[in-house]
Parts: C-alpha cells; sequence; structure tokens
C-alpha cells in the first residue's frame, strides 16, 4: 500500500477519504452471473433499497472452526451457530460454537505457549518483525478481508475497504515499532540499594470483542498485547466472528507461533462468562454495553482478582455554538451520528445547538438525512448499511417510538427501509428533552436527537449529566470557547471542529460508566505489563 494511503488511514475517519470511493471488487456479479453493478445502484432512504437483488459477496468463507493451539478445530461440542448475512436475514455459514470446555482448551494453549514457549523469549526485534510481517499480509488481503466483514457485518464496503482494514495494518505497525522500547528503569534508593523496575509481561490474556467493529477491536487489543509478550485467548462476537478468523490465519503465516493467539467464537453467557472467570487467565479486556461490562467486571473479581480494561457505552455531546459554519456543522453532526449506521459507542448521539441557530440547524439535517444514500453495502456510494442483525433492528424502532410517544418531534425518517434484510430509515428528531429515554440511553443506530440550549454554563452542565464519559464533540470558531469546554466536559476524547479520528497514538477510552482504562497509544501498553521491582544491596559503591 502507498505511504499516502497509510498515512490517510491512521485517522479513521476523513471527510476527503469518504469522498474518494474505493473500488467495487470486480467479481461483483449480477444474479445472471455476469460481472458488474446491478442497475440503479444508489438508494435513497425514501426508496425501497432492500428490494434490490443483494450483491454476491467476492470472498469465500473457509474459517469456521475455532483456532487453538495453531489449528482449526471443531468445537468440543461438535455444535456450530449461524452467522447471518444482515442484508437478507439469511444464513452465510455455520461457525463452531465454542463454550466453557473450549476456553479451557484455549487457555491450556496459551498458558502452555507463555509458561514454556518461545514467544516471550524471543527478543523484541524477532517478535517486531513478525508483527510487521503480518501487517504486510493483511494490506496484501485488504480486499477479501473488507469483503468479509461488509458480509458479516453490514458495513459499506469502501469504509471497510479504504478505512478499516488499512487501519488494522497501521496499528500492527505502530505496536511493532513499540516492541523493543518497552524497558524499565533505575531507580535510586535511599541507601547502598540497586533498584530495578522490570515491566514484564502479564501473562495470558482474555479478550472479548464486539460486533460494530470487529477487526478494529481485534487489532486494538491483539497488537498492544501480542507487542509485550504475551499471549491470547480471544472471544469473537457471535454476530461476526468470520472476519478474526480469517486474519488469524495470516497471523501463523507471519511466523506467530502456536498457542500464542487462539480465537474461540460463541456466546456470551457460555465462552464469554467462561473466558472472564477463568483461573488461569491473568487479565481480561472487554469492549461492549456497560451493563455486559459489569458482569465481566463482577466475574474476572469472583475469580482470581484478574485486571480488566473495559471499554463500553456511551452517549456523547456534540456541541454546536452560534458562531458555527451551519454547512459545516450539519455535515460533520451527520457523520458523528450515523456512520457505521449509528452502531458506535462514541456516537455523537446527543446534538446540543445553540438557540439562535438552531431552526436553521433542523432544516438542514433533515435535508441531510435525505439524501443518505441507504443501501446494499457492497454497492458504490452507499453510505449506510443494514443494522447487524433483527436485535439490534427493534431495538431501535422500539427507541424510535420512544421518541414520538414522549413528545420529541420526528422531523425525518422513523421506519424500516425496504421488507428484506435490517435496513432502517435515517431518523432525526428535534425538540428533544434531556429526560427522554431517547436522550438518556444508548440507541447504537441511525437516530439524531437534536437538543437546544442558550448558555454555555446550561450546556456544559447538561452535556455531563450523563453516566456515560467516552467521548464529545464540540464545533466553536473562538479559541476560548473550545479551551472552556474541553477541559469542562467529563469525556476521554473531545473533538474539536472535527470528529471519529482514531490515529493508533491517540489513547481512547471513557469516564464514568463508559470504561476502565485506555486502549491505544503508549497507555495501552500498561494493560498488558506487571512492573516489578528488583532491589539488591550494594557493598563498597563508588556512587549512588
Amino acid at each position: 500500500m502507498a505511504a499516502a494511503t497509510r498515512r490517510a488511514a491512521s485517522s479513521l475517519v476523513s471527510r476527503c477519504l469518504l469522498a474518494r470511493p474505493a473500488a467495487v471488487p470486480s467479481a461483483l456479479r449480477r444474479p445472471d452471473g455476469t460481472r458488474g453493478l446491478l442497475p440503479g445502484v444508489l438508494q435513497r432512504f425514501g426508496t425501497a433499497a432492500a428490494a434490490e437483488e443483494p450483491i454476491s459477496p467476492p470472498v469465500q468463507v473457509r474459517d469456521t472452526q475455532l483456532l487453538i493451539n495453531g489449528k482449526f478445530v471443531d468445537a468440543a461440542s461438535g455444535k456450530t451457530f449461524p452467522t447471518l448475512d444482515p442484508r437478507t436475514g439469511e444464513v452465510i455459514a455455520r461457525v463452531a460454537e465454542g463454550d466453557a470446555e473450549d476456553i479451557d482448551r484455549a487457555v491450556a494453549a496459551a498458558r502452555k505457549a507463555f509458561d514454556e514457549g518461545p514467544w516471550p523469549r524471543m527478543t523484541a526485534y524477532e517478535r517486531s518483525r513478525i508483527l510487521l510481517r503480518f501487517a504486510d499480509l493483511i494490506d496484501k488481503h485488504n480486499d477479501d478481508i473488507a469483503a468479509l466483514e461488509t458480509w458479516d457485518n453490514g458495513k459499506p464496503y469502501e469504509q471497510a475497504a479504504k478505512i478499516e482494514v488499512p487501519m488494522v495494518s497501521r496499528l500492527m505497525r505502530y505496536y511493532a515499532g513499540w516492541v523493543d522500547k518497552i524497558h524499565g528503569l533505575i531507580v535510586p534508593a535511599d541507601g547502598p540499594h540497586h533498584v530495578q523496575v522490570l515491566h514484564e509481561p502479564i501473562g495470558v490474556a482474555g479478550q472479548i470483542i464486539p460486533w460494530n467493529f470487529p477487526l478494529l477491536m481485534f487489532a486494538w487489543k491483539v497488537g498492544p498485547a501480542l507487542a509485550c509478550g504475551n499471549t491470547v485467548v480471544l472471544k469473537t462476537a457471535e454476530q461476526t466472528p468470520l472476519s478474526a478468523l480469517y486474519v488469524s490465519k495470516l497471523f501463523h503465516e507471519a511466523g506467530l507461533p502456536d498457542g500464542v493467539l487462539n480465537i474461540v467464537s460463541g456466546y456470551g453467557p457460555t465462552a464469554g462468562a467462561a473466558l472472564a472467570s477463568h483461573m488461569d487467565v491473568d487479565k481480561v479486556a472487554f469492549t461492549g454495553s456497560t451493563d455486559t461490562g459489569k458482569i465481566i467486571m463482577e466475574l474476572s473479581a469472583r475469580s482470581n482478582l484478574k485486571p480488566v480494561t473495559l471499554e463500553l457505552g456511551g452517549k456523547s455531546p456534540f456541541i454546536i455554538m452560534d458562531d458555527a459554519d451551519i454547512d459545516h456543522a450539519v455535515e460533520l453532526a451527520h457523520f458523528a451520528l450515523f456512520f457505521n449506521q449509528g452502531q458506535c459507542c462514541c456516537a455523537g448521539s446527543r446534538t446540543f445547538v445553540h438557540e439562535r441557530v438552531y431552526d436553521e440547524f433542523v432544516e438542514k439535517s433533515k435535508a441531510r438525512a435525505a439524501r443518505r444514500v441507504v443501501g446494499d453495502p457492497f454497492r458504490k456510494g452507499v453510505e449506510q448499511g443494514p443494522q447487524i442483525d433483527d436485535e439490534q433492528f427493534n431495538k431501535i424502532l422500539h427507541y424510535i417510538k420512544s421518541g414520538v410517544d414522549s413528545g420529541a418531534t420526528l422531523v425525518s425518517g422513523g421506519e424500516r427501509l425496504g421488507d428484506k434484510g435490517y435496513y432502517i430509515q435515517p431518523t432525526v428528531f428535534s425538540d428533544v428533552q434531556d429526560n427522554m429515554k431517547i436522550a438518556q440511553e444508548e440507541i447504537f443506530g441511525p437516530v439524531q436527537s437534536i437538543f437546544k440550549f442558550n448558555d454555555l454554563n446550561e450546556v456544559i452542565k447538561r452535556a455531563n449529566a450523563s453516566r456515560y464519559g467516552l467521548a464529545a464533540g464540540v464545533f466553536t470558531n473562538n479559541l476560548n470557547t473550545a479551551n472552556t469546554l474541553t477541559r469542562a466536559l467529563r469525556a476521554g476524547t473531545v473533538w474539536v471542529n472535527c470528529f471519529d479520528i482514531f490515529d493508533a497514538a491517540i489513547p481512547f477510552g471513557g469516564y464514568k460508566m463508559s470504561g476502565i482504562g485506555r486502549e491505544k497509544g503508549v497507555d495501552s501498553l500498561k494493560n498488558y505489563l506487571q512492573v516489578k521491582a528488583v532491589v539488591t544491596p550494594i557493598k563498597n559503591a563508588a556512587w549512588l
């Protein structure tokens, strides 16, 4: 991949990048078997996007077993479960359904690889080279990986191919660069002692990733864990198991020793709970809902008191001041909410707009939602695909009904789109009040809620009046206003005149009930290291 593309991919979302669509693979076929796009490829939300014949994905599903100790194997029970195409609700493939026995097998393999295997005993340079080779293989297989991610998840192919998969390789190169820079300290003591502070790998890391960004969350967790010399047991989301299995094969092609990375697909109450409560797992990292995060933390504490990293829910405020360029603010706020079908933990789901520009902002937001291109995510130019599954689909429609029932003004959308798959119209509410359910709870869908405010102190208080604190956005041309808001908002990330910038070096995590710890950047390495002090007496020291 060209260096310029790598640099563009280091920020998860770039408007200029999004405006430059990826080439849709030539292997996309019409129903009659010929290649090319079907006619009428773009659908505005007011038309039945899901009524068109779905495009055949240009990739085959080959890896559906569990990865344990370097081999793809069936679940001990022999059970499988279906992974579905969100465009149709039809089965893509049946995947091995891991449970507690499979977690035991995977943890045993990871433990042996850590205690007896070569990975933590390799030189840092050798480990770094394996991560770099893996990144090269991700680039080589970019299109296939992106197609698999789109098929299993429903996100636009252009988004997966041009932004998300390139960022996986970017993250791996970032962590490869850290491998030989993880070091300890020599510290002075109040007496004749030589004191070393060592940073050691923590051991076997259990990791549980979500369905909304399967590959990126794989990279966020596996990258720092391996860079620090740990071994990993990773449980995929049951909705999206395919891409992690695919890329894990590439890791072994890159030279990763057997047992260092183990992948178990399965359900949370069985495989996930077994991993979090396992007595031989030294650390757990989880990304998902706050309610599930509480369960993970309790299971970790009740077992062996293992440390946890949690990246959880959000209800992020996006604050637009009266000095804003309204057209730009409308576009950015639209993107902050609707990106990835609204299935984003840090989505700007509470849009606070100053009363002087409120009416204009609402009308232009309505028009922008009406222009949003919804349809088959494999089609060139599509901005929004289907929601992940019927459970999330029905949950979003329930929240839309709640917004109407509670008195918010439905400005745009609000209905199912088409009669096949899990498509929902881009939806906009105005006149939203802070006590409404749609204002307080994480919808995780394409539903924009627009609030009115008239005072800086007022909006700070209202923005912080949430149990979440994952992220926030500020849109203003006044530096003093920006400085006031960025320091006052209780959120782990505050974007000023931008949104969803996820460079590999930028730490990400939340305040309050949005989580514990940080991912990405140098801070993520701390999640996978133990600190040890070694104190030795010194006799006849020339200096202390």
